[in-house]
């Protein structure tokens, strides 16, 4: 079943925002390297501080799901997706311990891996399906191309398909999703500039960081804060929506810093300008 979600149009709405944009928040930074991998790339975290994420490639090659658990790192691979131009990659998981995300094997297909069973997700009549966010009651929000190459994004609920389109934009793509059913995620304008934008109650609303080029939301937890990156003149930066106010987050000595996923207890991973995935945990 395929249902159409377009919502009522929003204008762009600036939250407040802290003192200054590019203030640096209180965290202790935890360097994620999944052993014996090129590259870490950290992509959601669960309110357990179970973190998924991918490794290798650098989409030249093939990637590998995997799960931090308990300080141990796990790979894994969807069947079918081994092989030199395959690939799996981990984007989602919620406190049951259910993982999302896609993998490639010659056509993209999203992902559910929940008790050691994997099951394929195709939106119907789409060419390419990507899971990227699932929340505590199992609801899956990701990103479909149609026949004719637009992009739209989705939720999956209840065996449903629903699509998300921003009204107005040339693609949408959904990422994050919390408990109550609020959407995240990005779209371009008719320039091709990406914008972030939150979905609640039926309603988009745009997201745009003070002073930005490009934003994009990639994650929101069950309080409602929202994180993702956006690019200035400085280059790219993670950041953190909380209560009306923007905040930056830089990875120390690094020169590109992504937010990829929160928890309810604020914890976000992420990834650097060097290869390697990051934990960022609120200070006391």
């Amino acid at each position: 079943m395929m249902r159409f979600l377009c919502g009522l149009a929003a204008l762009p709405l600036f939250f407040g925002v802290t003192a200054q944009a590019n203030a640096q928040p209180s965290y202790i930074f935890t360097t994620l390297d999944v052993p014996g991998s090129t590259l870490t790339f950290a992509q959601g975290i669960n309110a357990s501080g179970q973190i998924v994420g991918y490794v290798d490639g650098d989409f030249v090659g093939p990637q590998h799901g995997f799960l931090l658990r308990d300080g141990s790192y796990t790979t894994f691979d969807v069947p079918g997706s081994t092989g030199s131009d395959a690939g799996t990659l981990a984007f989602g998981i919620n406190v049951s311990g259910q993982i999302v995300g896609w993998y490639f094997d010659g056509v993209i297909h999203g992902f559910l891996l929940s008790d050691g069973s994997y099951t394929t997700l195709d939106v119907p009549g789409s060419t390419l399906t990507e899971a990227n966010g699932i929340n505590d009651s199992g609801q899956i929000g990701g990103i479909y191309s149609d026949a004719g190459g637009i992009q739209h994004g989705f939720l999956l609920s209840d065996s449903s398909y629903t699509t998300l389109d921003v009204p107005g934009s040339g693609g949408t793509t959904a990422y994050g999703i919390n408990v109550s059913g609020q959407i995240v995620g990005s779209y371009t304008d008719a320039g091709g500039i990406h914008h972030g934008f939150l979905l609640s109650d039926s309603r988009y609303t745009t997201l745009d960081v003070p002073g930005s080029f490009d934003t994009q939301a990639r994650g929101i937890n069950d309080s409602g804060q929202i994180i993702g990156s956006y690019l200035d003149a400085g280059g790219f930066h993670g950041f953190l929506l909380s209560d009306g106010n923007y905040t930056s987050l830089n990875v120390p000595s690094s020169f590109d810093t992504q937010a990829n996923g929160i928890n309810a207890a604020g914890q976000i991973v992420g990834s650097d300008g060097g290869g390697k995935g990051f934990l960022a945990t609120p200070s006391p």
